[in-house]
């Protein structure tokens, strides 16, 4: 804390941010419908009629999906790259990427969500290709 300032000096100002904020929750329509959030904040045993904070808690999921697909883009581009880097003699005809559940895995896994997918889980980059396709 800053010793030259005054408690409470930046209080109404970080309280009219804050209120701003929620009330432009209230013109913003979320990706995350709210019925969606008010379905699982039930579950969970929380109930709130304020629909400033169901869609404040629908951005805050909004912002943490966005990143994990980001980064589990970054695993799979990251994982092809490696992919072709090892087969150099072979050229690559398509440039698709593939996004797999270990991709996925990763990507929550470095936000603190471990993931653990059945055995009979398709991930390879040719499932549900047409077989004439596929580069065996």
């Amino acid at each position: 804390m800053n010793h030259n300032q005054q408690p409470g000096d930046g209080t109404h100002e970080d309280d009219a941010a804050l209120s701003d904020f929620l009330a432009s929750l209230m013109d913003y329509t979320p990706t995350i419908p709210d019925e969606l959030v008010e379905h699982y904040l039930a579950k969970s045993g929380f109930q709130c009629p304020d629909v400033r904070l169901i869609r404040l808690v629908a951005v805050a999921t909004q912002k943490f999906v966005a990143e994990v697909a980001t980064d589990a883009l970054q695993q799979c581009k990251a994982r092809q790259a490696a992919v072709v880097k090892d087969k150099r003699d072979k050229q690559q005809k398509d440039k698709r990427l593939i996004l797999t559940m270990e991709d996925l895995s990763r990507a929550l896994r470095e936000h603190g969500v471990n993931v653990k997918h059945q055995e009979y889980f398709a991930d390879s980059p040719s499932t549900g290709m047409d077989p004439a396709s596929r580069d065996e």
